[in-house]
């Protein structure tokens, strides 16, 4: 089964994200559980908590389907160790919205080194950020996305990613989210079959499938090794339709949210229809 939904709205309440994803046909969604551009926000209310359970009940979503996205501030991996002690903590409690909602997942950029660290010690750090915030929370798990790689940022390799799995304790509670767009923009082209197998043969020699949460589904205005982070609609940019075709034929993507964060949430009901119609039957 593949779970394809869109990054949808809160507004009006964190409980209403579960009715967004069902209106446009969503089989999964991604969310914020606070508002992404802030540190921190008013603690979730009892009513919130029971009208979001309530509405995921109603419209059959699991945690499975389910992938909230951390702040855009917080920064894993940040030099600074009075602002790192500060991500930690907002990530902590990001987690622990997650943990209220009953939700099993949290995805997040891994960080940036800003050009005052060595790349090794920022992943380093990111490490023992998500083993401290393992440490505070019970039953979520985190879920690392894969970057552009644009400015400073880290984790645009496989091998970033299996640097800082290495380096968790409890690897299972922590894994991947591969985004598209960010995949083609750092470099490997899954715009073609040759570059799609070659490209996930070595996410599963250095990353492995058992580590895959989540995917973003998303086109890109970006150019092939640009590492610029510029989404696009489906079959729009540079990317192309054919990977898309791949991704929902390939049984090790199954049972995950896929989550179109493109740039037209209009066209967000086709998309998702589309991307159904490019199952092939037996």
């Amino acid at each position: 089964m593949k779970y394809v939904g869109a990054h949808v709205s809160t507004a009006g309440g964190v409980e209403n994200a579960p009715l967004n994803a069902a209106e446009i046909g969503a089989k999964g969604f991604a969310l914020f559980t606070k508002n992404q551009r802030q540190w921190f926000a008013p603690s979730l209310t009892e009513v919130n908590i029971s009208a979001f359970k309530e509405n995921c009940r109603k419209h059959g979503y699991t945690p499975a389907q389910i992938l909230p996205h951390d702040s855009y501030l917080i920064n894993l991996g940040q030099p600074d160790q009075e602002k790192l002690d500060h991500s930690r903590q907002s990530f902590i409690g990001e987690m622990q919205r997650c943990m209220q909602l009953g939700l099993s997942m949290l995805n997040f950029h891994p960080g940036s080194h800003l050009n005052e660290i060595s790349e090794d010690e920022c992943l380093k750090r990111i490490a023992e950020s998500i083993n401290i915030a393992l440490a505070e929370t019970e039953g979520i798990t985190a879920v690392i996305e894969n970057t552009a790689g644009q400015g400073s940022n880290v984790g645009f390799r496989f091998e970033h990613l299996a640097a800082i799995i290495d380096q968790v304790t409890d690897k299972s509670r922590v894994g991947v989210c591969i985004d598209t767009c960010h995949t083609f923009a750092s470099g490997y082209d899954i715009s073609t079959d040759e570059g799609y197998d070659w490209t996930f043969s070595l996410f599963e020699k250095y990353v492995g499938f058992e580590f895959l949460r989540g995917m973003h589904i998303n086109g890109s205005k970006s150019t092939l090794g640009s590492r610029v982070d510029r989404h696009h609609s489906l079959g729009q940019g540079n990317l192309g339709e054919h990977v898309f075709s791949r991704i929902m034929n390939d049984s090790r993507i199954d049972e995950i949210p896929l989550v179109l964060e493109t740039i037209d949430p209009d066209l967000w009901p086709q998309e998702i229809s589309w991307l159904y119609s490019l199952i092939k039957k037996n």
